[in-house]
């Protein structure tokens, strides 16, 4: 499995049940709240299935806030076609222009890596993560 290539696969494929266990039920107005949350519960085990071993994968290439902006993309990407074609919901440009400025702001995570300002005490003096160690400076 390319690393690069299947948590990005992996998180998209995730967040499509992230979406239906979290606003599908919109449609479904008649059902019990009850049973609305544990439809839920059974899609996101999916979603956990198919989450959580992306991250692993993607942890060989990929920082943790990398993998975590990918994440918040793909929802962000997902939203607007469950929105749109499932929900049936218009989605006016200002919707459009605000994702696309976090889409742009996420780039940062990418493009930007920079020194960190942020460092636990105990990493303090560790060597450079997986992710890190691959880069070229």
């Amino acid at each position: 499995m390319n690393p690069y290539i299947a948590p990005i696969l992996m998180l998209g494929a995730s967040n499509v049940f992230m979406t239906f266990a979290w606003y599908g039920h919109l449609k479904v107005k008649a059902a019990p709240l009850i049973a609305i949350i544990l439809v839920s519960w059974a899609i996101a085990f999916f979603e956990y299935c198919l989450a959580v071993p992306a991250n692993r994968i993607g942890a060989q290439v990929y920082t943790p806030a990398q993998l975590k902006t990918i994440q918040e993309v793909m929802t962000l990407t997902v939203f607007v076609g469950f929105s749109a074609f499932y929900l049936k919901q218009a989605i006016s440009w200002q919707v459009l222009l605000g994702f696309a400025f976090i889409a742009v702001g996420s780039a940062l995570v990418f493009f930007a890596p920079g020194k960190p300002i942020l460092v636990h005490p105990s990493a303090a003096h560790a060597g450079p993560t997986a992710a890190q160690e691959q880069r070229v400076p």
